[in-house]
């Protein structure tokens, strides 16, 4: 009976922390740590894009630079044309003139909102860095209660075993509920116990019945 009765003990403390585990996999920390992951990968992606935007002003700026150098090239060449009177060669070079100074006008303007936006962007990826450390330093802060938490609690099943009853019930609760389950497998081993002994017994005696 005594066997019987540790592994039933056993059992119900086992169920215990199965109910506990399932908990802690819901705690902040398991959160956190998840909401951490999201967040360093969407950073990085972040950093990728932020790259690519001073590629693009990068561009930008080596197109301005051709397009400058072809305004001037082309406006020297006005003033040879009109000088020379070669009016057909003046009509071309204005027609360029004017094409290459739009295009200088407008990457100008792109290359300036180019840089009003990665100004922007680059303060922002930095805010998310600092979010992500920031998250990081709460993610140590919550490790420290939890290691805290997980030591107290093991040694309350020691020294205090009554307080980790009080996590599903207070103490008396649990031990009244125990209590009655094993009476009640006491009383079904000992009945089955008996049955199996009057069975043997009724077996018995049929066997002494025909012999006699």
């Amino acid at each position: 009976m005594t066997t019987l009765w540790e592994r039933f003990k056993f059992a119900v403390a086992t169920d215990m922390d199965k109910v506990l585990t399932k908990r802690e996999e819901k705690n902040p920390i398991a959160l956190l740590n998840q909401y951490i992951t999201e967040a360093e990968k969407q950073t990085e992606t972040t950093g990728k894009w932020l790259e690519r935007q001073a590629q693009l002003t990068r561009k930008l700026e080596k197109e301005l630079a051709e397009a400058s150098a072809m305004l001037d090239k082309r406006t020297s060449q006005l003033e040879l044309a009109n000088a020379s009177g070669e009016s057909d060669l003046a009509d071309f070079a204005e027609m360029e003139v004017a094409a290459y100074s739009n295009r200088v006008a407008e990457l100008n303007a792109s290359i300036s909102e180019n840089f009003s936006e990665l100004n922007r962007l680059e303060q922002r990826y930095e805010e998310m860095k600092h979010k992500v450390k920031d998250m990081k330093v709460k993610q140590l802060q919550l490790m420290g209660k939890e290691n805290a938490t997980r030591a107290h609690y093991q040694m309350d099943k020691v020294l205090s075993p009554e307080l980790v009853a009080e996590r599903i019930g207070s103490y008396d609760d649990m031990a009244s509920y125990i209590k009655k389950l094993g009476t009640k497998i006491e009383d079904d081993y000992e009945r089955s116990d008996m049955e199996r002994r009057l069975e043997v017994l009724e077996k018995n005696s049929a066997k002494h019945q025909e012999i006699g």
